[in-house]
């Protein structure tokens, strides 16, 4: 089962397009639209270090670290809720 969190389109860089991020047993994706296709980033659950969160005063941002130290996966603009409950999710799987 995935969970999708989408952030908030009143955040920098999301009006438009924004960003997801997809949780599931085997993955992280963030995937981030654009006028022409979009961007897609995924670290295996296996391989993630850690999940930071720093809070703002209505929005989250996240960053997944993976293991093996390529870079990070980073989304900014989800609600706080959503932010802990990707964490929970990963530290869940």
């Amino acid at each position: 089962m995935t969970e999708v969190f989408v952030a908030s389109r009143w955040t920098k860089n999301n009006l438009l397009f924004p960003t997801r991020i997809e949780v599931s047993q085997e993955r992280v994706l963030r995937i981030k639209p654009r006028a022409f296709g979009r961007d897609e980033e995924s670290v295996a659950i296996s391989k993630v270090a850690s999940v930071q969160i720093s809070t703002g005063l209505m929005f989250s941002d996240i960053r997944i670290d993976s293991a093996g130290g390529s870079n990070p996966l980073l989304s900014h603009g989800h609600s706080k809720a959503d932010a802990r409950r990707i964490r929970e999710l990963v530290e869940q799987y």
